[in-house]
């Protein structure tokens, strides 16, 4: 089976392509950098509309915390920008190349948002959903319509952009989005609990949950999984370890953590660097990625997708 692939670089050709296929009663598979086919229910479609071409940030008004990109623009493109200004998207997107056998920082804001990707964060910070506040696409019949805005009480009635998050592409064929960003914290540590069996992990978890210190993840690793973390102190632990993150002003985070630890009773306390090491490998699930190396995978740099080109079919699995 061959694909015909269609690449827009408007929203006007993304609804031409929606329009063409209503008529022609032909399905259309909805993709960016296809870092995240390995996600949903299979399909086979003749056509597939490639968005990697609408790719740009439109608008980052850094002191409103607002960013509004195309739905085709990187994460690799997005991040570090917002790095820069010591900001963040508080949801933690979660970068699942690797364990799906590709690339890292392969994915587009546009597939996080469908995909409603989110990481250990969301239990403080909410999922991506919570922080989509408008979008820009085309709908099944092929018009073009905007839903939402810029701020964060937008919305009276239905709140359309946030039906997005998690639709796969399957509600609209998304072709900008508007995100709220907030402050990256100053500061992250990490309480390390060592050999806790999963009944005193689940207890301990729940304790540290429960309480006024704010906590921003919690995870608990078996044996096996922990001994797979590429931070030291973690495979070094020789057993199960729960990790349970505290984030925000320096002063704030020591007396916080100082706490947890006195009553959690933790062997350890992770630092930034070593905290943002776990955290990483926590959302990305990679302790499950394949063994083979990044480079190994069958197409880390798949051919550009242009309209019309005959590929040879890629089905999602």
């Amino acid at each position: 089976m061959t694909v015909t692939t269609f690449k827009p670089d408007s929203a006007a050709q993304a609804a031409d392509a929606v329009r063409w296929a209503l008529s022609e009663g032909t399905p259309l598979d909805v993709a960016g950098s296809g870092s995240k086919r390995g996600l949903g229910r299979p399909i086979e479609t003749a056509c597939t509309l490639n968005l990697s071409g609408l790719s740009g940030v439109v608008a980052y008004e850094a002191e409103e915390l607002v960013l509004t990109a195309l739905a085709g623009t990187p994460m690799a493109e997005i991040l570090p920008m917002l790095a820069e200004r010591r900001q963040q998207l508080a949801f933690e997107p979660q970068d699942l190349g690797p364990l799906l056998g590709q690339p890292e920082g392969q994915g587009t804001l546009g597939g996080v948002i469908a995909c409603g990707l989110a990481g250990p964060r969301r239990i403080s910070a909410g999922s991506a959903r919570d922080h989509t506040l408008g979008i820009a696409g085309v709908n099944g019949r092929g018009d073009l319509y905007k839903g939402g805005g810029k701020v964060v009480k937008n919305v009276t009635g239905y709140d359309v952009p946030k039906l997005m998050a998690g639709s796969f592409g399957t509600l609209t064929v998304l072709t900008e989005l508007t995100v709220k960003v907030l402050p990256a914290p100053e500061d992250c540590r990490t309480l390390l609990l060592a050999g806790r069996e999963d009944a005193g992990a689940v207890a301990a978890l729940t304790a540290a949950l429960q309480s006024p210190y704010d906590v921003s993840g919690a995870a608990h690793l078996p044996a096996a999984v922990a001994a797979r973390s590429h931070v030291r102190t973690v495979a070094a632990a020789g057993g199960a370890v729960t990790l349970v993150r505290v984030e925000g002003f320096g002063p704030s985070v020591a007396a916080r953590v100082a706490a947890l630890k006195e009553e959690l009773g933790a062997d350890a306390v992770l630092d930034l660097d070593e905290s943002r090491a776990v955290w990483r490998e926590v959302r990305d699930v990679a302790y499950f990625c394949p063994l083979l190396p990044t480079l190994s995978c069958p197409h880390p740099n798949p051919p550009p997708l242009t309209q019309g080109r005959e590929l040879d079919s890629h089905p999602r699995p």
